[in-house]
């Protein structure tokens, strides 16, 4: 990131919002916005995040790493 018209300096969030455009706002329309914000927020939380995989995390998910890094206390004794 850093110069003007550089490639990758959009990338990660054009492919973020390409994502949420197909799976969620053209799908269905809403009446409110806060029925919008509140399908926004759920596929971000449910979908996004517990499927996409980073490579900075060995590629696995962040729900995947904080299972690893994380064990529940059972576990760990």
């Amino acid at each position: 990131m850093g110069r003007v018209g550089a490639a990758g300096d959009n990338a990660a969030m054009e492919s973020f919002f390409g994502l949420l455009q197909h799976n969620v706002l053209n799908r269905r329309t809403w009446a409110t916005r806060q029925q919008l914000r509140i399908a926004i927020v759920t596929w971000i939380e449910r979908t996004y995040h517990r499927r996409r995989r980073q490579r900075s995390l060995s590629r696995s998910t962040p729900v995947e790493f904080e299972t690893i890094m994380h064990p529940p206390a059972s576990q760990a004794a």
